[in-house]
């Protein structure tokens, strides 16, 4: 098997995110704060310095200790300042000066074996190889057991990676073994994940394509046990290109949804194209599989048939062709009118989304247009205090415009059944804590108080995108009609141990049961809203019933006029 270009150029990338230590939490730092302690300094500048320290705040690190540095002189004050300052250019990657601060650090410093780690790692990320290895044999020589916070396994395998760029693979492959070992032994999963991906690179560049895919494999099924999206994604990648270079196409597309699925990637637009392709490259074998095996059926039906014709009388051949045509255009006249039936229906929505469509954009186009108008008014009278809210009503005009166009293209795609649908398990609280992440200036904008009041770790079968329109449809809704400083919750809770209701609650104005019967009809034909201060046609309602549908769920409404609206949706759980 010939080595992927590509393969390699993603999974060495991965070998350097493992060159510097990757705090988790402030917990990593609890050490070095013990130490600050120790000092008992009250100097305002250093107190600041070290607690955007502890904070990974580093250009905030790097203002305050450069007044720390004028008002402390003493050596030992000095070097804590100093290396914080190393530390944070570091992290910037700008590492030239991020060398100058650490040589001002003297090596009584308590902290100075870290130091030598970090001048290890940058040397490494610049490509001095040989230099990096000298520094970390330093530290791969430490005994001293009083020495905090120090992964000796991580120092053997950034040895191994620093020969592996020198194509020393033999001691590249034992050291990485080496760490391996340690890390198995220490349940270090994350290090261990990237040590089996660094081991089979080494062996997949000597084309030792049987040792390395085994490592692929255990790196891709350890990493289905941990949260860490990036890791999931680069190992689902990984396993997708070595099945494509296998040949085996439906693997590998297998694997490369599931990198598309953690990797969440519906702005990166190049990414979603390619995978189309290979879908498509994968369709179009299956679908000539499918029309070799037709062509075989019909020579053999056409074979059986000339055998039939030529045994049977003229008398019982004639009744059997009339028959036969009598009962095809009786079929083909069925078919005609059903498609002709379904065709004028399509016809009929079409135009009536096309004119609601088409009078909202243009509202939408004359009130950006005269809110334009105004704000040009104010800008050459200097009127410069309204202008905050004339720009907030235009990002509103606009966002409700982008809006009811994201609703058609996704109805343009139901419509024409090229949506595909995925379904799977799905951690509910964690889509809706994206999801509303991007709401939170909506929320702000109207003085709406949000609360995500789902469970942890609460799972559904869901078509993860799906999930996500149709969440977005219910929260526009409920900031659209919602009043100013009102409430919308989102909650969830367990129906017959065999689905999960998700509650999407506001305290706007309701809805009447008659409104309600009409939301919930089961009709593709679209209805115009009624408020005459919000732009809307109805899609994004009927957009949701759809892909509720087609989620196997269900959707249920409950609200009381002047009170509140609930959105309550039924999924089935996982088994």
């Amino acid at each position: 098997m010939k080595c992927n270009k590509t393969f390699l150029f993603i999974t060495l990338l991965f070998l350097y995110s493992f060159i510097f230590p990757q705090e988790k939490n402030k917990d990593q730092f609890y050490f070095f704060k013990k130490e600050i302690n120790k000092l008992g300094l009250r100097e305002n500048n250093f107190i600041k310095s070290s607690h955007f320290f502890i904070e990974k705040q580093w250009d905030s690190v790097l203002v305050f200790s450069s007044k720390a540095l004028l008002l402390n002189k003493q050596q030992n004050i000095s070097n804590y300042i100093h290396y914080m300052r190393g530390y944070s250019f570091m992290k910037k990657k700008i590492y030239k000066e991020s060398l100058k601060e650490y040589e001002k650090v003297t090596t009584n410093f308590p902290f100075y074996y870290k130091i030598i780690r970090n001048l290890g790692g940058i040397a490494l990320e610049k490509g001095s190889y040989k230099e990096a290895i000298s520094y970390f044999e330093q530290l791969n020589n430490i005994t001293d057991s009083n020495i905090i916070n120090y992964n000796k396994s991580s120092v053997i395998h950034d040895i191994g990676i620093a020969y592996f760029h020198l194509s020393d693979y033999e001691k590249a492959t034992s050291l990485l073994l080496k760490s391996t070992q340690l890390q198995e032994k220490n349940k270090d999963t994350l290090r261990l994940i990237g040590s089996y991906m660094d081991i089979a690179n080494v062996y997949y560049v000597q084309y030792k394509d049987d040792i390395a895919i085994p490592y692929f494999e255990k790196a891709y099924q350890l990493s289905q046990k941990v949260s860490d999206f990036e890791i999931k994604r680069k190992a689902s990648l990984n396993m997708s290109i070595v099945e494509e270079n296998r040949k085996n196409l439906t693997k590998s597309l297998a694997y490369r949804k599931e990198y598309e699925k953690w990797k969440d990637s519906l702005t990166n637009q190049q990414k979603i194209w390619s995978v189309a392709q290979f879908e498509k490259k994968l369709a179009i074998t299956q679908k000539q599989k499918e029309i070799d095996v037709l062509a075989s059926q019909s020579l053999l039906k056409e074979s059986q048939r000339n055998s039939l014709f030529v045994s049977s009388s003229l008398l019982l051949f004639l009744l059997i062709i009339s028959i036969y045509f009598y009962i095809q255009k009786n079929k083909n006249h069925q078919i005609i009118t059903h498609q002709k039936e379904e065709l004028n229906l399509l016809n009929r929505t079409k135009d009536k989304l096309l004119s609601i469509v088409s009078h909202d954009l243009r509202s939408s186009v004359n009130l950006l247009q005269k809110s334009n108008s105004k704000l040009l008014h104010e800008i050459q009278h200097r009127n410069y205090d309204v202008l905050d809210s004339i720009v907030t009503k235009n990002a509103t005009i606009a966002n409700s415009s982008y809006n009811l166009l994201e609703n058609l293209l996704h109805w343009a795609t139901l419509q024409t059944k090229q949506l595909y649908f995925y379904i799977e398990s799905v951690d509910l609280f964690s889509v809706m804590q994206q999801v509303s992440f991007n709401y939170q200036p909506l929320f702000d904008h109207k003085e709406i108080i949000f609360k995500n009041k789902i469970t942890p770790a609460s799972f559904i079968l869901a078509d993860l995108d799906s999930l996500k329109i149709i969440i977005r449809n219910l929260l526009d809704n409920s900031i659209k009609y919602n009043k100013v400083q009102g409430t919308i919750s989102v909650y969830n809770y367990a129906k017959n141990n065999a689905y999960e209701c998700l509650v999407v609650e506001d305290t706007g104005v309701g809805m009447s049961p008659r409104v309600i019967k009409e939301l919930l009809k089961e009709t593709s034909l679209l209805s115009k809203k009624k408020n005459q201060e919000e732009i809307g046609t109805g899609l994004g309602i009927q957009l949701c019933k759809t892909l509720i549908l087609k989620n196997n769920a269900t959707l249920k409404i409950e609200s009381t006029v002047n009170k509140g609206t609930k959105m309550i949706i039924t999924f089935p759980k996982p088994i």
